[in-house]
Parts: structure tokens; sequence; C-alpha cells
């Protein structure tokens, strides 16, 4: 009787462990990165989650640093505080770089084109470190740039001590918050023309010639595969965030933690293959679309235009069919002059059968001065003409 009991006891504590998807209540996630301690793949224009293992887990990024680096360089050339053209000095501290680097020396000057490309293909701590000086007057306040940066990007899991991921203390992020990061970098569509790129000199006329090889092998054995960074460092492993077009979909995929680069590539294709067999998306917008036009007090003009930050599409799964789509524009009221161009004075919303997916800023298109008196006088004196 005592073994009658035991037997069904042993039954009824093995039913009770059973996961619901035993009895096909659940589906099944796809095994995508077992070999990764964490993983995220994402649609990029929408941000759609995809994919995710262990997304929030804080863990060292290593050289994966180097895409908020970018992030950073992009938005001053995008915003006209630096040029492609403009020489950058290396520091005697720049030089000191340890690890992964282009082997600049104390005072040599490169335009920051090149210095992006040794960043990007050969991920130079020492052009990193310079580009951080020439940016931000100190690697010091780059590395305050990178972390409020993170901030305005809402991500909550990631903090930034310095522009290369050299391995230091109380320097982590996660699969989830780079994947944001590389959303982010992504919006400059210059960006994979150096990420894109798997082998290139620097010093090309010079004795000290030097080739450029990508730490990113996809990029020769992946279609389409054009970015972004690597990393590796002891305590991270093998590291990769990745990103890849076919046809007008781009998604993100990222890795932390694997054993091998054959491990963290693998990962990466597994992710891939699983996002561009099962999904497809529609564009919407560019980026620098003109999407209307927005009221703004005590400027030269009484309007300026308003364009999308970036490039948004609606996700899809194969063979579902077109879901019912809405877009909203909300532009902030009350704005005054002056006005940069790129401060955002709206937002873009996109629903999906009712429920919000993409929430995007706008920004103006141009900047707007003050309007001085003698606008004020013309204005005036226009509208009285008018109703007189």
């Amino acid at each position: 009787m005592k073994q009658l009991f035991s037997f069904i006891l042993v039954l009824l504590l093995g039913v009770s462990t059973l996961s619901p998807s035993a009895f096909g209540a659940e589906k099944k996630a796809p095994s995508l990165a077992e070999k990764a301690e964490s993983a995220i793949l994402i649609e990029r224009d929408t941000g759609e989650i995809l994919y995710e293992k262990n997304g929030d887990e804080k863990l060292p990024p290593a050289s994966m640093t180097k895409v908020m680096t970018m992030i950073l360089i992009m938005d001053a050339l995008d915003k006209g505080k630096i040029k492609m053209s403009d020489k950058v000095r290396t520091s005697e501290h720049a030089a000191s770089m340890g690890g992964s680097q282009i082997f600049l020396e104390p005072g040599e000057e490169m335009t920051v084109e090149q210095m992006l490309k040794g960043i990007a293909i050969a991920s130079g701590n020492d052009a990193s470190v310079a580009m951080a000086e020439h940016i931000a007057g100190s690697e010091e306040e780059f590395v305050s740039m990178m972390n409020q940066k993170a901030k305005d990007l809402g991500l909550k899991n990631t903090k930034f001590q310095n522009p290369t991921g050299l391995s230091v203390e109380d320097h982590y992020s996660t699969a989830h918050d780079m994947s944001i990061m590389a959303k982010e970098l992504l919006k400059y569509e210059g960006i994979t023309k150096f990420t894109g790129t798997y082998e290139d000199y620097l010093r090309e006329d010079t004795d000290k010639k030097f080739w450029l090889v990508n730490t990113n092998r996809l990029l020769k054995f992946y279609d389409g595969v054009d970015g972004l960074k690597t990393g590796y460092t002891k305590e991270a492993k093998y590291c990769l965030t990745a990103t890849a077009k076919k046809g007008n979909m781009r998604v993100v995929a990222v890795v932390f933690g694997a054993d091998t680069p054959k491990d963290r590539n693998s990962q990466i294709t597994k992710m891939l293959d699983y996002a561009f067999s099962k999904y497809e998306t529609s564009p919407l917008y560019k980026r620098d679309q003109v999407v209307g036009e927005v009221k703004v007090a005590k400027g030269k003009d009484k309007t300026v235009e308003v364009v999308t930050s970036e490039p948004i599409s609606i996700l899809n799964e194969k063979g579902q069919g077109k879901a019912n789509m809405k877009k909203e524009v909300k532009l902030n009221k009350d704005l005054k002059a002056p006005l940069k161009k790129g401060d955002e004075v709206g937002t873009l919303i996109i629903k999906k059968d009712g429920k919000v997916v993409t929430t995007s800023p706008l920004l103006a298109k141009d900047s707007m001065k003050e309007a001085s008196w003698w606008n004020f006088f013309k204005r005036t004196f226009t509208t009285f003409t008018k109703t007189s």
C-alpha cells in the first residue's frame, strides 16, 4: 500500500512540475541563442522585439561600447559641430590606449573620417579617445555625454566609464539597451559606409600605411550584414551587435557572453535567419521626410516645417496580411523662437490594429531665429492693410 501511495505521489509531483507548454497551452519560443548569456533580436524601424533572452541582464559590453561613441560622433556631424574633414590631434593619453588600436602616435593628426574608419572597422581604442577629446574636450566629459545620451534614450541598465569598452569596474549594459543604441546609430544612414566595410587602409601614401580588417566577420559571410560592432574582453567574452538589411527590412541582433567567435557568429546568424524568414516590413516614412508644419511664436517666420527623425515602418508576419494601421501627428503647442534645426517639436504615433507600436520624435527641419522689431512691424503692417 505504501509503495502504491508513493508511486501515485511521484506521479502527482511530476505532473505538477510540467509547464503549461507541455499541454500545448503555450507557444514555445524559438531557441536562437543557447550559447550566449543574453541576446535580443529587434526590427530596426519599429523597435519590435522578435526574440529575447535575459535581455535586461547587466553585463560588460566590451567594445560594443563604441556604438554609443559612434552615436555621439554622428550626432556632432549631423548638427554641424564637426566635419568629416576636420583634423583631430592625438593626445598622449589617447595614444596610450591598449587593446585594439590603429597605433596613433602622440601629436599625430587624422581627419574625423579617418578616425571614424579606425573606430568602426578596427575598433581602435586610441581613435575612440582621440575623438572623445576632440568633441568634448576631455574623455571624462565625453563619458558624461555618453551617460546623458543613454538617459535620453530611456536606457535604465547602462552605465559607461570610458568610450572604448576596456575593462573597468561599474561599466555595463544589456542586450536590450544595446539594441536601442544600435537603433539610434542606424538612423544616421551614412554610418554603414564605415561599419559595413570589411577592409581598408589608413595613411595610404606614407611609410606607415596601415591595413584595417573588420572584426565583424559576418560582413563577409552573411548577405545583408553591414555592421555594427564586435566586442571581446576576458570578462565579457565574445559579444556582437549586428545589423542586416534585406529588401525593406533591417534588423538588429545582439549577443553577450559567447564562449568563442564561432558561437557568437552562429547565434547571430540564427537570429537573422529567423527574422528574415518570418517577418517583413512596409516602409511608411524616410528620415527627414516632411510631415507638416508647426507654429512658432516670436519667430522670424510664423511656422517651421516638421520632419521625421528616423525611418518609420510597420512590421508584419509573413502570410498574415497587412495590419490595420493608423498614423497620428502630435505637435507641441506654445513653441517659441529661437529654435534650432533638429529640436524636438512633436511626436509621430503609429498604431497597428488599435495598439501603439511606434512613437518617434518629430524635429524642426530648420533653425528659426527670433523675430526682429522690423519683422514684427512688417507683420503688423501687412495684417493692418489686409483688414483695412
